[in-house]
């Protein structure tokens, strides 16, 4: 993950339009900018859990997200939090939006 500059340019704003861009019409109306920045947050503690946001880590690694595993902790995090009943599929379009995202600032390169 190169993150040193890339996550500098990361705005928390502009990933929230272009998740919300990214998402299917009928799931626009349903999904708020509140319920993107929440499953955005619990990606990132994915991330930290799998030690990829770490400073010291070295920019040549290659990354690799397990996106079934991603996934498992996505859905238990909201059913433990009991924040909002997301179905898989919208849950995998944010993240997909999310990674999108992350990959037009070549945060994953």
């Amino acid at each position: 993950m190169s993150q040193n500059n890339d996550m500098l340019q990361y705005d928390e704003e502009e990933a929230v339009k272009y998740i919300q861009n990214y998402l299917p019409q009928e799931m626009k109306e349903k999904i708020t900018s509140d319920d993107i920045n929440y499953v955005i947050d619990i990606v990132y503690d994915f991330y930290d859990t799998k030690g990829l946001l770490d400073e010291d880590a070295d920019d040549d690694t290659t990354i690799e997200i397990d996106e079934d595993e991603m996934m498992a902790y996505i859905m238990k995090s909201i059913r433990k939090d009991k924040y909002k009943e997301f179905s898989d599929e919208e849950v995998m379009s944010i993240v997909q939006g999310e990674l999108g995202y992350c990959d037009s600032l070549g945060i994953f390169e």
